[in-house]
């Protein structure tokens, strides 16, 4: 099951399940192997040629003026002319070291660019499907905010890893491996003196760097949290002084200052530690290396040349870099490697269409039955929402669900859009179960209007048509007049192109339900559900929109969920619940003259 992770954050650890997920990655690389395995190519090319450098580089600094090779007469090839001793042939070298080495960089980088952003559009196009027709349950189980910033920065590690961490992560051991082999062969002695210290030394370096910044990230995090305090008391400062705290709070942000300022000495303590150990032991390290190669270029005894020995230093002064580099970035592919996991888990994850295998697309009518449905949510199994519900609705009619919160209005609206399947009984629609319908066919035939309609940021054009995109401006503009709509609309300067902002927040409650209610009448629906469409609304609001409801309602099956009795007066039905249940049925007239009823009840309580 995909689970997003909350903000603290978590050690990535390695395990063989998790790399076997990570590894369907590959499925989207596999269209660009080709150019991906050029990029590599590169990538060793660049590499290799950068182990050149060192070495030229310290031929360069130990060579000397002599003439040059192309002016010696000599009927020897061009390589046997080469003079490393001679600085105007190893600069020379060099020139064309970087400009090899530019070129392979360039192409490099190029080719994994295009391979990275192409995956990464492939397993962002999949993952967005995924989401999209995932069923409900998997919404209730994870919060959206967490969800959509989790894959974010999941499909950004990725991202970065494949197009500058991996390949620079392989850089660096091709350099450590080129090194160990020339200063090996430069000097077997001095290879091993410099591989039992510098390395060593490097890596104690990054974890004390590493426990330093932990330390540092404590006291933040402390700093953060007496801010915190600081912030919430001068906003409340009325409660502080209105309930005489200001002696708690002050204890409280004692207690964290008193942190800050041990954690920031223990940080203060270690990183005194770290600098002595920097310039004592890996600089002391680097210099005991450099003082035992000098000795091996001194005397008539010398075993090793001057330009080899600066050849040496400069190998390992590279290397010490590259392996000092490592930990971080084999870090960084650890985290993209659990980011990957997450992403695949998702990719993994069985959709709407893998749950529901219905695949008839009849002509629905809209006659609606449910026989015996009981329910509950799969998160609260104790806790039983629908009870052996039974009713039917003629194509057409119109059925009114009544009760107190937490009755089972809404889990029958959930149930109709198939946002859930009843544990119980049967759900059919012209006689036919809804098992055997396309889940995408019986949602075509439906509309949904809320109680707190959420528009999409764009013009109010836009949104409308989000009933049906293919509808040309003038249907757009009679479902706009027919939810009346169309008066306020045109009163915008901008007339249908307005934007809504954010969740339709430039535009009233009232407003927004009519372009809802639109929206609706675009579509055309055969099934019409309306969930207390009407009760967050002022009297000449609720006019507007109940006219526009009843427009909507015209020639369709409709379900109306009230909780103002006054909109269900005109119902073919009223279905009245109680925990779940039918306790009773009728028309307004029918059951408001049931001696005490629970209807009846319930409009005397909103008439007083």
């Amino acid at each position: 099951m995909f689970r997003p992770k909350g903000k603290k954050k978590e050690r990535v650890k390695l395990s063989k399940d998790s790399v076997q997920k990570a590894k369907r990655i590959f499925k989207y690389l596999k269209p660009y192997r080709g150019v991906f395995f050029i990029g590599w190519i590169f990538l060793v090319l660049s590499s290799s040629a950068g182990l050149f450098f060192p070495y030229l580089l310290g031929q360069l600094l130990g060579g000397e003026q002599t003439a040059s090779p192309g002016m010696a007469q000599s009927n020897t090839s061009w390589i046997e002319q080469i003079d490393f001793n001679n600085i105007n042939t190893v600069a020379l070298m060099l020139l064309v070291l970087f400009v090899l080495q530019s070129l392979f960089s360039f192409f490099r980088i190029i080719l994994f660019t295009k391979v990275t952003e192409n995956t990464m559009r492939d397993i962002r196009k999949e993952a967005f499907s995924k989401l999209i027709y995932m069923p409900m349950n998997f919404f209730n189980k994870n919060k959206v905010g967490e969800l959509t910033s989790r894959l974010s920065s999941d499909i950004t590690l990725v991202q970065d890893t494949l197009r500058t961490t991996i390949a620079e992560f392989f850089r660096q051991i091709i350099i450590i491996i080129g090194s160990i082999i020339f200063i090996t062969i430069v000097s077997w002695e001095l290879a091993l003196i410099m591989l039992a210290t510098v390395p060593v030394m490097a890596v104690i370096a990054v974890l004390f760097g590493r426990f330093i910044r932990k330390l540092s990230k404590e006291a933040q995090d402390a700093t953060a949290s007496s801010n915190t305090i600081i912030e919430e008391s001068m906003m409340g400062i009325t409660n502080v002084k209105t309930f005489t705290n200001e002696s708690f709070v002050m204890s409280k942000y004692r207690k964290t200052i008193e942190e800050i300022r041990r954690l920031n000495i223990k940080s203060g303590n270690w990183r005194g530690v770290f600098v002595s150990f920097i310039i004592m032991c890996l600089f002391g390290a680097i210099v005991f290396i450099i003082w035992q190669g000098l000795h091996m270029t001194i005397g008539p005894d010398a075993t090793l040349e001057k330009r080899d020995f600066y050849s040496f230093v400069m190998f390992t002064v590279f290397m010490g870099a590259s392996i000092g580099s490592i930990p971080d970035l084999y870090a960084s592919i650890q985290k993209a490697i659990g980011a990957t996991e997450h992403l695949m888990e998702l990719i993994n994850e069985n959709t709407e269409n893998d749950i529901y295998k219905g695949d008839d697309n009849p002509t629905l009518k809209g006659q609606v039955s449910f026989n015996n449905v009981s329910f509950h949510y799969p998160e609260r199994s104790d806790v039983q929402v629908l009870k052996n519900m039974s009713f039917e609705v003629n194509s057409g009619g119109k059925i009114a669900l009544v009760g107190a919160s937490g009755a089972g209005k809404s889990t029958i609206a959930s149930l109709l859009l198939r946002f859930y399947e009843p544990n119980e009984g049967t759900y059919s629609i012209d006689g036919k179960s809804v098992d055997q319908i396309d889940i995408e066919h019986l949602r075509d035939h439906m509309a949904f209007v809320p109680q707190e309609v959420i528009l999409f940021s764009g013009t109010i054009k836009e949104n409308i048509a989000f009933g049906n995109p293919d509808a040309n401006d003038d249907e757009i503009e009679a479902a706009a007049k027919k939810a009346n709509a169309y008066s306020f609309i045109k009163d915008f300067p901008d007339g249908f192109e307005t934007e809504v902002g954010d969740r339709g927040i430039q535009l009233s409650g009232g407003q927004k339900q009519r372009v809802a209610i639109a929206r609706a009448i675009l579509k055309d629906p055969k099934i019409l559900i309306l969930d207390e469409a009407t009760s967050a609304l002022d009297a000449e609001s609720e006019r507007l929109v109940q006219e526009a409801l009843n427009n909507l309602m015209e020639n369709r099956t409709s379900f109306i969920i009230a909780h103002r009795l006054s909109t269900i007066r005109k119902a073919d039905e009223i279905l009245v619940m109680e925990k779940g249940q039918i306790v009773e049925k009728g028309t307004h007239d029918e059951l408001i003259n049931m001696k005490d009823g629970v209807y009846a009840n319930l409009n005397e309580l909103q008439i007083q």
